[in-house]
């Protein structure tokens, strides 16, 4: 077989292996299959250590990693526990206590990881809204779907945000500028929508959990304080024109050089796997760029009247494809496909993935976190229950994001 066939026939492999999510007979998850992917194509398909490592896009790489330590300080330091219990408190009027969720739920996740994010408000919710006897189902749901509307604020919000910043070249305070009305437009819309399609079924039936389903870190205000400073000066620092990915490891190399907090306690909260993901997709989207037949895709869908640089079609492509084959693939993909200086191409990107993510349960990491987390508290989560709110939200979201391209243009 030629190598680009063997090439095409990989990625094929690959990209459906992530859409189903296991490979039956096998322990693998996805980025066990992204990895096997990226290992295929440098043992059959003729790509070199150097093509792989050229590839890899190694700035977002460094990004994540100075964001994940950034992170996993605040958690340390109690910062997350403290915020939840904060608005654990909130409860006597349930109205309220949704709005103070999704709020600083999206604040945080547009400056922090909001899968940490999630899992750390997840049981602190949970708990308190059953004490209450308030059914926390909808509560929990709107958790995860302010965490994925609050991720596409900005530049930093996300992995995927992440890696489009680092490749379009985007400027951090034109894409915060150019994202905060669909942003506010979205969460506005999901607030509306999920309180009006849960207020009259707030009744828990259920019985109070066990509360040590997670560990907890005790608040240290020192090190919160410490922490919080360093985000902001990261946050006014990716104004300029300072490499972002050196901004983040430096700050990274602040919290490792700590008196408090032991190296590996902070490198055991990273992300590993989700590094170890894009690496691996960097591989088998970079062999599979460079055979041509992504442009050549391109331009026989535009002879069909589907171009997928026009922003309609971009929109929902790229939230269909971030419920199929999950956000950092569908992102992946895209980048090596799209144009991206077709007019607000990149930012349609960003948006609509994190939008697209609220669509299901499967629809991001955060959703599943949320689920997961719930079930281990005796709350069930179904399909269903999800994708009630998480539709017309993500409906709703993706007409906005429409309009404003329209406007913006």
């Amino acid at each position: 077989m030629e190598p680009i066939n063997i090439i095409l026939a990989i990625f094929a492999l690959t990209y459906i292996g992530i859409a189903i999510g296991r490979i039956p007979g096998l322990k693998l998850n996805r980025v066990g299959i992204a990895l096997l992917g990226a290992i295929g194509m440098m043992i059959f398909g003729g790509v070199t250590t150097a093509d792989a490592v050229s590839y890899v896009n190694w700035p977002t790489i460094y990004l994540l990693f100075g964001f994940f330590v950034i992170s996993a300080q605040l958690r340390l330091s109690g910062f997350y526990d403290k915020v939840a219990v904060s608005i654990a408190n909130q409860l006597e009027r349930p109205a309220r206590f949704l709005l103070i969720l999704m709020l600083v739920t999206g604040g945080l996740s547009a400056v922090l990881n909001h899968d940490i994010v999630c899992f750390v408000f997840a049981p602190f919710t949970g708990v308190a809204l059953l004490r209450k006897q308030i059914n926390p189902v909808p509560f929990l749901i709107a958790l995860a779907i302010s965490s994925n509307i609050g991720a596409a604020a900005t530049l930093i919000g996300n992995p995927q945000n992440m890696m489009i910043g680092q490749i379009a070249h985007l400027g951090f305070g034109h894409y915060l500028l150019w994202s905060s009305t669909p942003v506010v437009f979205a969460m506005s819309a999901a607030y509306g929508i999920i309180w009006l399609m849960s207020r009259k079924n707030l009744q828990a039936p259920l019985s109070i959990p066990n509360e040590s389903a997670q560990p907890t870190y005790p608040f240290n205000r020192l090190h919160t304080i410490k922490g919080i400073i360093i985000l902001i000066l990261v946050i006014g620092l990716s104004f300029t024109s300072l490499p972002k990915e050196v901004i983040a490891l430096a700050a990274a190399g602040l919290h490792l050089a700590s008196t408090k907090f032991h190296t590996d306690d902070l490198l055991g909260l990273v992300d590993w796997p989700i590094l170890v993901l894009f690496m691996g997709l960097f591989v088998v989207a970079g062999a599979f760029q460079s055979t041509g037949y992504g442009e050549e895709a391109i331009h026989w869908l535009a002879q069909g009247g589907f171009n997928l640089n026009a922003p309609g079609y971009l929109t929902l492509t790229t939230a269909a494809l971030s419920n199929l084959i999950g956000n950092s693939a569908t992102v992946m993909l895209l980048l090596k496909v799209v144009n991206l200086a077709a007019p607000a191409a990149p930012y349609i990107l960003a948006l609509a993935n994190s939008f697209g993510g609220s669509l299901i349960i499967i629809g991001s990491v955060s959703n599943i976190i949320v689920v997961q987390q719930a079930r281990g508290m005796g709350i069930k989560i179904s399909f269903w229950d999800f994708a009630r709110l998480g539709i017309p939200v993500t409906l709703a979201a993706l007409v906005g994001l429409l309009i404003w391209v329209a406007l913006a243009r």
